[in-house]
């Protein structure tokens, strides 16, 4: 509409249609979708296809690391496992430690989650790989044990923050309630407490174990036999060899995927059910 320098209209001039919020939202979406359409038809249109089918999905490639995959993606799992375990385990001594009325407890459940996740897990990695077995003088044969303490280490300062949140969050009146029907206060820590806390980080335990399975492809630096390849290892092998381009790269992902996409899936499905149950 066309107005006075003081913003009222003149009257007698023609007035112009202004476009509902509606119909402005539909030409935006019709105009992202006609760039996105234009962009993927300038990519079709510029890409060798042939070179990608070659350097990327490469099924001969594919099908000679086939038969490595199913001992690699065991022992992945099983190192993931056997760390989480170690994480787990350590990760609730520290949590326990930090809640502690006793300082030094405390102290010293600070001291040891703020240095292991304020230094990289390779570093971990190689240091158990390395400089343990030489400076404390043993030697630990078992590579799983090996792998194990050396991730389990790391991820037990971030298990331990996260069991403290967990334990944090049971309702007060919980405990009251059992030290009133004369529980000790180790009963009710272990059959009230704990449980209940498990129940409420077990979406974010879920997640950690997802990022333990992605840092077992350090091990491969404790140096392994053919028998102990991981993932991520069999896809080093393939992809320094001289053919079959980034194809090892889709495989061993594919193969990792099949671990984290259940997982994260059973992560949500937790955590929708852990939201109902707390607003029930």
């Amino acid at each position: 509409m066309t107005t006075t320098m003081t913003g009222a209209p003149i009257p007698g001039a023609p007035v112009r249609p202004r476009m509902s919020p509606r119909r402005r939202a539909r030409i935006s979406r019709g105009i992202q979708y006609t760039v996105l359409l234009i962009a993927l038809l300038v990519l079709a249109l510029a890409t060798d296809w042939h070179r990608v089918g070659t350097q990327f999905f490469n099924l001969d490639v594919a099908r000679e690391l086939l038969h490595s995959i199913p001992n690699a993606f065991r022992n992945t799992v099983v190192y993931t496992a056997a760390a989480f375990a170690v994480g787990l385990s350590l990760g609730m001594l520290l949590a326990l430690m930090k809640l502690s009325p006793v300082r030094p407890y405390r102290w010293i459940a600070t001291a040891y989650i703020e240095f292991f996740r304020g230094i990289p897990a390779l570093l971990v990695v190689i240091s158990f790989g390395f400089a343990v077995p030489i400076a404390l003088g043993v030697s630990i044969e078992s590579l799983t044990l090996k792998a194990a303490l050396a991730l389990g280490m790391v991820s037990a300062a971030y298990i331990a923050e996260t069991l403290r949140a967990g334990l944090q969050a049971v309702p007060r009146g919980q405990v009251e309630a059992a030290r009133s029907l004369g529980m000790s206060q180790g009963r009710t820590l272990a059959t009230v407490v704990i449980p209940q806390a498990f129940r409420i980080v077990l979406p974010p335990m879920t997640n950690e174990f997802i990022l333990l399975t992605k840092d077992t492809s350090l091990i491969y630096l404790m140096g392994l036999q053919v028998s102990q390849y991981d993932l991520t290892k069999v896809g080093r092998e393939a992809l320094n060899s001289a053919h079959g381009g980034l194809t090892a790269l889709f495989v061993i992902g594919a193969a990792y995927l099949l671990i984290t996409i259940p997982l994260g899936l059973l992560a949500r499905w937790l955590e929708t059910r852990t939201g109902k149950a707390r607003r029930s």
